[in-house]
């Protein structure tokens, strides 16, 4: 079995600023599911038009969560398979609950917020030639601020938003508790979820009130911190 992972390059000194990218290379790593990275970044060839996607065996895959049901059925599902269906209802109400409102309050306080876009923008585009670096973020934020405006997330005011990402944050703060994960001893796809979007939070240069939210809770960002070892131990923890 030969896997490609397409994703975004690193940015931010983590493993990836996509939280979808970050959680499928996590899942990847912690399955033990063997994969490549493409010598070269192309996103026009996205068959979504996102990233993350993967080739497999001459098929291609896109979405995380599709990417990692079918690598599960491949090998037996090596973080979830112990659930019962108890525990799976939970880890799914939680999955959702980050990636369908808690990545958009992310996607709001780096791209629509004015003083955050201006690192989001040296960060993403920075590296492009002139005049493209400075008309393409134009025509990202347009386009994402459409998108976040579909969601509903982005009808609200900025502190109204801050308040909705607080909410969930604590959401998981309080099922992780004192546990090394959010169901027990062993990390699980929703940790891996966890863990990518609360960096994306934790270590990232943005200042804001929903970085401040995840920085309050001290077990989850010890919770990154385990993560990060476990999944990625050859790059340093951010400080």
């Amino acid at each position: 079995m030969t896997l490609v992972l397409h994703q975004f390059d690193r940015a931010y000194g983590l493993p990836n600023a996509s939280p979808f990218c970050m959680k499928l290379e996590t899942w990847l790593r912690l399955a033990g599911v063997p994969y490549e990275l493409p010598p070269k970044v192309d996103f026009r060839k996205a068959p979504k038009g996102k990233f993350p996607y993967v080739e497999l065996d001459g098929r291609t895959i896109a979405d995380s969560n599709h990417i990692i049901d079918a690598l599960a059925a491949r090998h037996g599902d090596p973080l979830d398979g112990w659930m019962d269906a108890r525990t799976r209802a939970h880890a799914l109400a939680f999955l959702r609950l980050i990636e369908e409102n808690l990545y958009w309050a992310l996607v709001h306080a780096r791209w629509i917020d004015d003083a955050a876009f201006a690192t989001t923008k040296k960060t993403y585009f920075g590296g492009m030639p002139f005049p493209l670096r400075v008309i393409v973020p134009i025509i990202a934020r347009r386009k994402v601020r459409q998108q976040v405006w579909g969601h509903g997330m982005g009808r609200h005011t900025p502190e109204e938003i801050a308040t909705i990402g607080a909410k969930d944050i604590a959401a998981i703060a309080a099922q992780l508790g004192d546990r090394p994960y959010l169901f027990g001893d062993r990390p699980t796809t929703t940790d891996c979820s966890a863990f990518a979007t609360l960096a994306n939070l934790v270590y990232t240069p943005i200042p804001g009130a929903l970085r401040d939210a995840a920085r309050a809770h001290a077990n989850l960002v010890a919770h990154c911190e385990r993560m990060w070892v476990k999944a990625f131990p050859e790059m340093p923890v951010p400080k």
